[in-house]
């Protein structure tokens, strides 16, 4: 069984895209990310810092817009707009999700598709669809190709099973392993909570992408002897012996199922790190396009 380390790879990508930062500053271009976040959601918090920390770290011109969670759809729609305008930023980010009065698909409508580094921009979302390169592809998606291309797992003419089907994961999941050339040429299927018999649809499968947000939903009855696993799933569960008073889960039972396994990603220390390596990647696209 194959551990894949999402860290180590992680750290690959950032190398790789601290040197085409490195260029882009010689040339007087410094990266620009915006990260926008609404309201004082402690997850979502921490996640910012790591953006931030993480933009710093790699030479970037870093923005950390922090509102209260009393702004206003106008109010958000005018920091996007004024990011929008400022040349020193690159890429914007609002974090999801924000609080339930704003109209998350409006904002991110309103982010200029150049600057759309997350992927999620309908502009982006029809150009992934139509294979056209010039667009963003959602960061984790793109970091599980990553992943399964380091781990030397082939895709070509392999049977993928995809649980879950939202915008951020699944769909643009199955898209890309449905493109031509390296990283797809896959048989892709996308199962998900109106699923019949998910168990037989999920043994069929050569490598499965976990992205359903339950805690060890997938155990043994749905995964095949030699598949590769790429789980996407970051669950909170309680455990009065963590200091936290709670531990990190994926969606699929690790220890179940991890020794029958070609290769699997662990969690934490598999997808999660790739996101962010993968959001820095997209902003220093968009300063090498802009």
């Amino acid at each position: 069984m194959q551990r894949i380390d999402g860290a180590a790879i992680a750290a690959k990508v950032l190398e790789e895209t601290k040197k085409r930062a490195d260029i882009l500053i010689g040339r007087g271009i410094r990266p620009g990310l915006a990260v926008v976040l609404v309201g004082d959601d402690p997850a979502s918090r921490a996640y910012v810092r790591s953006k931030d920390k993480k933009a710093a770290d790699l030479g970037f011109h870093s923005v950390k817009k922090e509102l209260p969670a009393s702004t206003t759809q106008a109010e958000l729609l005018a920091v996007v707009e004024e990011l929008n305008r400022d040349a020193s930023v690159h890429g914007i980010l609002v974090q999801s999700p924000p609080p339930p009065h704003i109209n998350e698909a409006e904002i991110v409508r309103a982010i200029d598709p150049r600057k759309d580094v997350d992927g999620f921009h309908p502009e982006n979302v029809g150009k992934l669809a139509m294979d056209d390169p010039t667009g963003f592809v959602p960061c984790t998606p793109m970091g599980c190709i990553r992943l399964l291309a380091e781990a030397g797992i082939e895709t070509s003419g392999r049977k993928a099973v995809i649980v879950g089907r939202s915008m951020i994961v699944g769909k643009p999941m199955a898209l890309l392993l449905m493109r031509k050339g390296p990283g797809g040429d896959a048989t892709v299927t996308v199962a998900h909570s109106r699923t019949k018999n998910l168990a037989a649809v999920t043994r069929e499968a050569d490598i499965v992408i976990a992205a359903i947000g339950r805690p060890h939903f997938l155990g043994t009855d749905h995964i095949r002897e030699g598949a590769a696993v790429i789980d996407v799933g970051i669950n909170r569960v309680d455990d009065p012996a963590s200091p936290k008073g709670y531990r990190l889960v994926g969606d699929v039972d690790y220890d179940a199922v991890a020794e029958r396994c070609a290769a699997i990603t662990p969690v934490p220390g598999g997808v999660g790190p790739m996101t962010i390596a993968m959001l820095m990647s997209n902003t220093v696209t968009a300063a090498e396009r802009l």
